[in-house]
């Protein structure tokens, strides 16, 4: 007998909204497949806000009732029965943070949970990134945000170790040079200690930015980037101006700028762990809260 079921995940991050409906197939004897029906983006921000003004604005307050007015409803048409929205650094390091939560409880109905880092990291991990992860090899795992960067290192199928840095591709924009100089030494240091003993590497790599990386090489779906393209892809974007990124790349305003940041966090982390590749299984935050409501686990 198959059974559909239908879920929502709303991911407030810092550099965008989404909202991500998906179904999940149940056949018995078999393990729940878990497709997307629908990925709704909205570049809301936050992060210019919370990083650089301590607070969000009024005006995103606003703009943020409107996309939770605007989800409700597409949650309603698409006849999800359950979903769960989850803020990451950018709300919880606003002072108003929680403040913004409850307006938008009130206007719209919509429960917003602020998570910490490590809650971010254990959504991230119940996704289909263990089925990727072959037992006999080691990868260090980077989820790029636009606060925060997750990295967590893998070995024979296991969590060895994992650590959220404030280092996010927004948060690089608006800090000054010195101030970004100290946080990269600080994740270089963690790589290096948390990946010396593997004698072979490979990076997975989560994000908006990353899966834009790999839709412009060309790759197909399980084929991995390489450092050597990574690298000269990096060099490429960072000669551009930003308007040549929109305009020659085609890429949307709010991408064109972190996406140089990120390629850079990318590009260190394989530079500091050895590793000569990264894979892209195109999961995130999202993916892991439809799993998590799946599993009733949030």
């Amino acid at each position: 007998m198959l059974e559909i079921k239908k879920y929502g995940a709303i991911d407030i991050g810092s550099n965008a909204v989404r909202l991500l409906v998906a179904n999940v197939i149940i056949e018995k004897g078999k393990e729940p497949k878990f497709k997307k029906s629908a990925l709704i983006r909205v570049p809301i921000r936050l992060g210019a806000d919370a990083f650089v003004n301590g607070k969000i604005s009024e005006e995103n307050t606003i703009r943020m009732i409107d996309a939770m007015e605007a989800f409700k409803l597409l949650i309603k048409i698409h006849g999800v029965e359950r979903y769960k929205a989850c803020a990451t650094s950018a709300m919880r390091e606003a002072e108003n943070g929680q403040d913004v939560a409850k307006k938008i409880l009130k206007k719209t109905g919509i429960k917003i949970d602020i998570i910490n880092g490590k809650e971010e990291a254990r959504i991230i991990s119940s996704t289909d990134l263990k089925e990727l992860i072959q037992s006999d090899k080691s990868y260090l795992y980077v989820d790029v945000g636009g606060g925060s960067t997750e990295f967590t290192v893998f070995t024979e199928g296991k969590i060895v170790n994992s650590k959220s840095f404030k280092m996010g591709t927004v948060r690089l924009l608006n800090n000054t040079k010195s101030e970004n100089k100290v946080k990269f030494k600080s994740v270089e240091k963690w790589i290096k200690e948390n990946t010396k003993d593997f004698k072979s590497i490979s990076l997975i790599g989560s994000g908006g930015n990353i899966n834009k990386l790999f839709k412009m090489s060309g790759r197909t779906e399980g084929n991995p980037i390489s450092y050597i393209y990574l690298n000269a892809q990096y060099q490429f974007l960072k000669k551009m101006s930003y308007q040549d990124r929109i305009t020659e790349l085609s890429l949307n305003p709010d991408r064109a700028d972190v996406i140089v940041p990120a390629t850079k966090i990318y590009l260190s982390a394989m530079k500091w762990s050895g590793a000569r590749k990264i894979f892209v299984p195109k999961i995130g935050l999202s993916d892991g809260i439809i799993k998590s409501l799946h599993y009733n686990k949030l």
